[in-house]
């Protein structure tokens, strides 16, 4: 499911670093030699070129980087060269510093990510900024978006195949009930998005559908304009779906007056080693275009170059 490339003969860790280094010194930044590298590290790899580096020339990587590059180049080379959990904390701070209630990011790594993965980048958060993530977003968010942003941030989902059903069909009723009722806020509701298993949520959802008739994301379109309701229903998609929620966020970002770098950037660089193959499948059927060719089309430079060799472009 990864469209992450690595060559079967990995130079070692000095070489890539000396490379590295090379790429900065003299005139000019040679960046195709950074792309060559680092877009065919994976996470591993690229944690033991860090490391290296800062051993071998007294600074880290992420800071030679940014003094080298630019713009939108930049802002993807620094958030994939991230181990995965620090990015996370990362991409979770910037989201709490910047909040809307449009804002998705942390539904996004909640919802998408293993309970270990999610535990990790909280971890990570702490580490970084020194507070925990759960402060941040009880902080920044208010009212119905902290309500559900909180409990999600803190889960601990059990990850297995087991399933009740007859929990699931009763819990089906509950989320209809409360729909229904328009009691989106619903301590029930809530409680049932942010605390079951992948699994069990996702045999709750069948339930629903069974004995209502309708998917639930559609009950919960009642209101199109209100950006909770959307919340809701990135929860579920990120939940059940999560290769259709990132297509729409890629859809989204290139099919629209003036490209979204930053979510086009985040997708790619977050998804590349976990799904990004299903993604652009669901990218390719939906918009009858190659994301490759939609990514051709709005970006360009070392930019464009670098979102390509992430998605695996040429290589198949």
């Amino acid at each position: 499911m990864s469209t992450l490339c690595v060559p079967a003969q990995v130079p070692p860790v000095a070489e890539d670093c000396e490379q590295l280094h090379k790429a900065f010194s003299g005139w000019g930044t040679n960046e195709g030699l950074i792309i060559s590298i680092l877009g065919h590290r994976n996470a591993n790899q690229r944690k033991c070129i860090r490391q290296a580096y800062a051993e071998t020339y007294g600074e880290d990587l992420l800071k030679a980087l940014d003094k080298e590059l630019s713009n939108d180049f930049e802002r993807i080379v620094l958030v994939w060269a991230l181990d995965p959990s620090e990015r996370d904390a990362y991409l979770a701070n910037e989201a709490t510093k910047k909040w809307t209630s449009s804002n998705q990011i942390l539904v996004e790594i909640a919802c998408t990510r293993s309970p270990k993965e999610l535990l990790l980048a909280r971890e990570a958060y702490h580490a970084r900024f020194k507070k925990s993530l759960e402060e941040d977003v009880a902080y920044h968010t208010t009212g119905d978006f902290r309500k559900l942003l909180l409990p999600l941030v803190s889960s601990y989902r059990y990850c297995g195949d087991d399933v009740n059903l007859h929990l699931a069909k009763s819990e089906a009723k509950i989320l209809h009930d409360k729909i229904t009722e328009k009691a989106y806020n619903c301590d029930d509701l809530i409680r049932i998005l942010t605390t079951r298993s992948k699994a069990q949520i996702n045999a709750t959802l069948n339930q629903y559908k069974n004995q209502f008739g309708n998917d639930i994301n559609k009950d919960l379109k009642a209101d199109p304009k209100d950006e909770f309701l959307a919340l809701l229903r990135a929860t579920v998609k990120c939940l059940i779906f999560p290769e259709k929620y990132f297509e729409k966020v890629l859809r989204l970002a290139i099919n629209k007056l003036g490209t979204d770098e930053g979510a086009l950037t985040r997708v790619v660089a977050t998804r590349a080693e976990v799904d990004m193959k299903i993604i652009k499948g669901a990218y390719e059927k939906r918009n009858s275009v190659p994301l490759d060719k939609a990514i051709c089309k709005d970006t360009h430079g070392d930019y464009e170059k670098m979102l390509l060799t992430l998605i695996g472009h040429g290589e198949e």
